[in-house]
């Protein structure tokens, strides 16, 4: 198991580096929104802070560095040039799935973060399945105990599952189990998709259920089943795998779902994020978080600064947003009327 676990996470990273993995006729909806732009804002644009809180962390900006990878020499690097890159710039870090972590001894240490990121909410992660394959309570504080993690997320990743080879599809009662962990676990936990998006009455079981937060990660980025359709020797789960490249929930949609179910728990929004202005959107439609996943994969590749020039421009192309429609604050953004559809 140790090896398949790695050699996939390998070919992972490779697939969503060189191959085509977004969905085919589906969007994340951001193109449907657009700011009407203030021509008199009346504020300066150094007076903009986006500075936010997420739970109890104050963080420098409303960014995530979102769940990618771990268990493979590759992604220690990725992981470390992420982590330095955010504790410069005061992002919170999302770890790729740590089931590794505890199958694969030899990769440990590309989990293990806080020695480059002291001060930034890390977030540990693993998949909700998981906990009907012999992972409980004490596998997940060992997790975050390993990677000193400030909080712990559960991906839901049901129809990659079915496609991946020896795929773990048993998805049968994993609410009460996951209900079970909130009450287990000292830390927040919070519950993500990986690309195909939540709508309002999950959102509000597992809000129930205690989940701290929720990660929407909607439709139009990468498609997990056009990724595992690269990596599939069956030809049947490959063939099949194509009819789902319009599958989800798009992202902005999943976010005003979602929020209309979750009272003031935060939502971060992921799931095709490309620019500032992106995130400044999806604040505007009811997000608290804007979370970057393969669109700063190539950079992670390269060294902390291609990364940190990365962030810089985000950040930048959300301020300028801000200004542009007369926002100072990211409260203020959220409170803005100034977002409309096409």
């Amino acid at each position: 198991m140790t090896n398949s676990i790695e050699q996939r996470k390998s070919e992972h990273i490779q697939i969503s580096l060189n191959e085509k993995v977004t969905g085919e006729s589906i969007s994340t909806g951001l193109e449907s929104y657009v700011f009407l732009h203030n021509a008199l804002p009346e504020i300066a644009f150094d007076e903009i802070s986006i500075e936010t809180t997420f739970l109890d962390f104050t963080c420098k900006a409303p960014f995530l560095i979102s769940s990618m990878t771990g268990g493979t020499a590759l992604a220690e690097t990725i992981n470390r040039n992420l982590a330095v890159a955010a504790e410069e710039r005061g992002w919170a870090l999302a770890l790729g799935s740590t089931r590794a972590l505890l199958d694969n001894d030899g990769h440990a240490s590309s989990f293990l973060m806080r020695q480059y990121a002291p001060s930034v909410p890390i977030i540990a992660n693993l998949g909700a399945v998981q906990l009907n394959y012999g992972y409980g309570g004490d596998e997940c504080r060992e997790i975050v105990e390993k990677t000193e993690a400030d909080m712990l997320v559960l991906h839901l990743n049901s129809i990659q599952e079915v496609i991946q080879e020896n795929g773990d599809t048993n998805f049968k009662g994993l609410l009460k189990k996951i209900e079970q962990l909130c009450r287990t676990l000292e830390i927040p936990v919070g519950v993500k998709e990986v690309g195909w998006g939540i709508d309002g009455h999950i959102a509000e079981k597992l809000v129930e259920a205690g989940v701290a937060f929720i990660d929407v990660a909607g439709a139009g980025g990468t498609s997990w089943s056009q990724v595992e359709k690269f990596r599939a020797k069956d030809r049947i789960r490959r063939v099949a795998a194509e009819a789902f490249s319009d599958w989800g929930i798009p992202t902005t949609e999943s976010i005003r779902l979602v929020r209309g179910k979750i009272g003031n728990r935060p939502l971060i929004a992921s799931g095709g994020m490309q620019t500032g202005l992106d995130g400044a959107k999806t604040i505007a439609l009811g997000a608290d978080f804007v979370g970057f996943g393969r669109a700063i994969l190539k950079e992670a590749t390269q060294s902390p600064e291609a990364v940190l020039e990365m962030m810089q421009i985000r950040e930048m192309e959300l301020r300028m947003a801000m200004f542009g429609i007369g926002t100072k604050t990211i409260q203020e953004l959220k409170d803005t009327l100034r977002l409309q559809e096409r």
